[in-house]
């Protein structure tokens, strides 16, 4: 069947999912936002539908009965550039971490709410998006982070950063939305002794904290992600999370 010009302009996801219900569950979800769905049942079919299709997102569970959801992922993320959340029962951490080190842009934990899925889906769409065409500045509520001129402020008033700390906030505005684990921002911020110590990244995520945020201990903007690393939120996100006061 031939896409409707109209129909073409939507976002085509890829389903990977062994399970007949929880595939037609995703469909329903994404279709009645208007995306375009395609599935797959298998590791292979995934791979093939990938290729042929490029699809813009990729719902990917780790558990198919052809092939772990790990190496489908090593193996889309050696060509493609389709942003890929992954599905899993899985909780560990460390996995997590290994997965978004791979390359996911995302990691959701089963059981999950379609409301929660279509925001994250709608969050790493849009960075995909901005990559073609980067925003020289962002803006997150009442922060403004403008990446060209190095110029930071909240409220309207400028914040000084050491060349560390704007470094911090660069590398995680680059993948606003997005969790950076420890390993990857050091890498980013330390790359000629990538095995430094992450208290060192700890100690420069504090005072990067004490300068952008309103209240330190209770961050708005950079959020920790347990045992894994920092995320900078979306616009989206932050709504999401009810913090009126910061789009002020």
């Amino acid at each position: 069947m031939t896409d409707s010009p109209k129909a073409t302009l939507q976002p085509l996801v890829l389903i990977v999912d062994d399970e007949p219900q929880i595939r037609r569950f995703l469909r329903a979800g994404f279709e009645m936002q208007s995306f375009r769905v395609i599935e797959a049942e298998t590791a292979r079919q995934a791979i093939d539908l990938a290729v042929m299709r490029a699809p813009d997102l990729i719902v990917l569970d780790l558990g198919l009965p052809d092939a772990d959801g790990a190496t489908v992922l090593d193996t889309l993320r050696s060509w493609s550039q389709s942003a890929i959340i992954v599905l899993s029962v899985r909780n560990a951490e460390a996995e997590k971490v290994a997965l978004l080190e791979k390359g996911a842009d995302d990691y959701i934990v089963k059981p999950f709410g379609m409301a929660e899925l279509l925001a994250r889906a709608r969050v790493v769409l849009r960075r995909i998006a901005s990559r073609a065409a980067p925003e020289p500045v962002l803006r997150i509520g009442s922060l403004s982070i403008d990446l060209v001129q190095r110029i930071v402020s909240r409220d309207g008033g400028a914040i000084t950063l050491s060349p560390k700390q704007f470094a911090l906030l660069r590398a995680l505005a680059a993948h606003h939305g997005k969790v950076l684990t420890h390993r990857q921002l050091i890498k980013e911020l330390w790359p000629q002794n990538p095995d430094e110590d992450v208290q060192y990244l700890r100690i420069l995520m504090k005072k990067l904290r004490n300068r952008i945020e309103r209240d330190p201990a209770r961050p708005i903007f950079v959020v920790t992600e347990l045992a894994i690393g920092y995320r900078l939120r979306t616009q989206e996100q932050l709504d999401a999370a009810g913090y009126a006061e910061a789009m002020q």
